[in-house]
């Protein structure tokens, strides 16, 4: 029973650190996205404006 709680901890141990070592990319691609919205969103109310005028 040991011997399997050692293998266990080992993989929840062998997960995180995979986990913490993706966490910087992870991070980067989220703020890509939120820039992205967030342009998305200032250009919306542009487009709407314009299309009332006609």
């Amino acid at each position: 029973m040991g011997f399997l709680s050692f293998l266990v901890l080992l993989g929840a141990t062998y997960l995180l650190w995979r986990i913490t070592d993706q966490l910087p990319d992870l991070v980067f691609r989220l703020s890509e996205i939120q820039r992205d919205v967030a342009e998305i969103r200032r250009k919306l109310p542009e487009d709407v404006k314009e299309s009332d005028d006609d």
